[in-house]
Formats: C-alpha cells, structure tokens, sequence
C-alpha cells in the first residue's frame, strides 16, 4: 500500500495523528479568540454559545479548570466553520493580505501627502470628516522632525489619523 495512487489515499479516512493536530490548532485558535479584547472579539463572527464559552475563560484564574475551558472551547470549534474566524483573526492581526495592503496603500497616502500639500485637496473631497488643520499640522511636525533627525511622533500620528479615516469612509478615491 505504500505506493498507492493520490486518489486511493484521498478516500481514506484522516489518520489519528492528523484529528490531533487539527484539534489542537482549533484549540490553540480558541486560545487565540480567549486573548483578545472584548472590542476586537466583538469584531470576530461567533456563534453565542462559542462566545459565552470564550468570555467564561477569561474569567476562569485556576490553571485546570481554564485548561478545560479551552479544551471545551476547542470542541465547540469543531462544530463551526473554522475559516471565517481565522480569516478575521488575521484581519484583527495584520496578517492577511487585505490588512498588508490597506497598510502600505495608508503609507504611501502618507508619503505623498509630505512631498506634496496638494494631496490635502484630494483627502478633503474624499473623506468629508477630514480634519484639514490637524492633517496640516502633523504634516509640517513630520518634515521638521525628518529635518532635525528627532524620533517620528508627528509621522505616527499621521498614519493613524488617516488609518482611522479610512475606517471611517466606505472607499476614499486614493483607497483604489
């Protein structure tokens, strides 16, 4: 049986060692959804009976009885589809290739906004909540700072005000 075809061992069923493994990566996912803040596992698609089971974890302090708790939030995994909830982790992370890009797409927003002030315009007509002055000011901030070789606080702040813009707005023009 050793040189079976890839279609014969298609059929047969998954081997003990590899329910294992797949067990414990939805248990180690649990422990993951435990982990994170009530804000971002608001944001993480859970049947009620999983997030009940993730919110009892947090509370549990004895080191056995959490170790259940995640041995059962690990069963209960079982019973939903897996992928949405990673696909969101990895969201929440910054690890998919949506997150990734939206983040180099903010950078060179950024970018461009210190060569060039006219990119002001564009974000003002794209995204009409725009703090025009506040952007300003963090613009001229960064390129002292770039100047004087000080650390980048304005260049930070800068990047999260228009990462929160992009949040906010449905798709600005200079997202696509």
């Amino acid at each position: 049986m050793r040189d079976a075809e890839p279609d014969e061992r298609d059929d047969l069923p998954p081997s003990k060692t590899r329910m294992k493994k797949d067990m414990h990566a939805l248990q180690e996912l649990g422990e993951a959804l435990v982990a994170l803040s009530d804000e971002r596992l608001g944001r993480v698609p859970l049947p009620d009976s999983l997030r009940d089971a993730v919110l009892e974890a947090r509370r549990i302090k004895a080191h056995g009885a959490r170790r259940r708790q995640l041995q059962y939030i690990g069963r209960l995994m079982r019973l939903v589809d897996a992928e949405p909830i990673r696909a969101a982790l990895d969201v929440l992370e910054g690890t998919s290739r949506e997150a990734v890009a939206r983040q180099h797409r903010i950078e060179r927003l950024r970018d461009a906004l210190l060569e060039d002030e006219g990119v002001l315009t564009q974000i003002a007509a794209d995204t009409p909540g725009a703090d025009l002055q506040q952007l300003r000011v963090l613009r001229r901030n960064a390129l002292k700072e770039r100047e004087a070789d000080k650390p980048p606080r304005a260049y930070r702040e800068l990047f999260r005000i228009l990462r929160e813009l992009d949040e906010n707005e449905e798709q600005p023009e200079w997202d696509r």
